[in-house]
């Protein structure tokens, strides 16, 4: 009893040093709301969207980490409905750009036209709103998929040397096909590793696949509501931001990144057999970013080491590259990131 008594004083020391961490009592009262905020947010998604829980949950982790993300999933799992009822429940603006091979980079970005005074104008292409669904992002040749680089990283787009600045917040949430091939150009590394996570979409079980069928086969037609506006994403990114990390935990993100790196001294048996090459540094920074929302999603002030490895398949899924032994072996990236955590 003595002992429970002790651990129980400490861990009320500790929660005590984290909020004061957080320099506010307001600070600690908004990460509270935060939890509230995502369930409600969830909810209102749950209205439409079936199941895929795991998925939602990482779209809106990715949301508050200011992070884009990738789903991936075969055709008619709902990816494209998930991120139109993402972005009416964060009350965002939204644009859809269906990527074909024949898009060109200006019918992202824009381009400039005569107009009626015989005066250039730069007309604004549909990359400058909040949330962007790039559908089937892999059927682009890579000059219009490169389009999209300097938005995601910098957030703004340049035309005839001009910098325009894109609304705030800004996401990119890219969907692809996994299993067709023909007419496809998988997206270059340089890009893939802009994504904060790779997000898995798989087919719904038997429950949730009656309950698609009788909604979509009826008259019911549910109505998203607006959780958030523009400026609560913003605050509460800030918040996340001012969320204290313990060294252990960093000391953890970091090394689970150098792991994937064949070469580096952290790296097993496994990953020297396995892999060509691992995750970059921007892994690391995500792991972080990413088990902070994961925590304050959780109802804690700081993350642990448990809230890093939540989040660390869809963020190292797609930043390391198997080699052909594993590919005869049948191991999967998946199989190897679980064997370093």
């Amino acid at each position: 009893m003595k002992a429970i008594h002790i651990v129980n004083k400490a861990n009320v020391g500790l929660k005590k040093v984290i909020k004061m961490s957080l320099k506010f009592e307001s600070d600690v009262k908004a990460l509270d709301s935060l939890k509230e905020v995502s369930a409600k947010l969830e909810k209102e998604i749950g209205k439409v969207i079936v199941g895929q829980q795991e998925a939602v949950r990482l779209v809106v982790i990715s949301v508050f980490s200011n992070g884009h993300a990738l789903l991936v999933g075969v055709p008619g799992l709902a990816k494209t409905l998930l991120v139109n009822s993402i972005a009416k429940a964060l009350g965002l603006s939204f644009n859809r750009i269906q990527f074909t091979p024949d898009l060109m980079p200006s019918d992202i970005v824009g381009a400039e036209v005569l107009d009626e005074s015989r005066q250039f104008k730069f007309v604004r292409g549909p990359i400058f709103a909040n949330v962007i669904l790039a559908d089937e992002i892999n059927r682009t040749p890579p000059k219009t998929q490169a389009a999209l680089l300097e938005a995601m990283q910098e957030r703004h787009v340049t035309n005839a040397g001009n910098s325009m600045p894109l609304p705030s917040p800004f996401f990119v949430l890219a969907t692809q096909n996994p299993i067709e091939q023909e007419g496809t150009y998988p997206l270059p590394e340089a890009q893939l590793d802009r994504f904060i996570f790779n997000i898995w979409i798989d087919y719904p079980n038997y429950q949730d696949e009656i309950d698609v069928v009788k909604r979509t086969t009826s008259s019911t037609n549910e109505t998203i509501e607006s959780v958030l506006s523009a400026e609560d994403i913003l605050f509460y990114q800030q918040l996340i931001r001012k969320m204290p990390v313990a060294d252990n935990v960093y000391e953890y993100a970091v090394k689970l990144a150098r792991k994937t790196r064949k070469d580096s001294d952290e790296a097993p048996e496994s990953v020297k057999k396995y892999l060509y090459w691992g995750a970059g540094p921007r892994a690391s920074q995500y792991l972080i970013v990413a088990a902070k929302v994961s925590a304050a999603l959780n109802g804690k002030y700081s993350p642990d080491i448990e809230d890093v490895k939540a989040v660390a398949v869809p963020i190292l899924r797609h930043r390391i590259l198997r080699n052909y032994k594993a590919e005869a072996d049948g191991v999967s990236v998946e199989n190897i990131i679980e064997g370093l955590l």
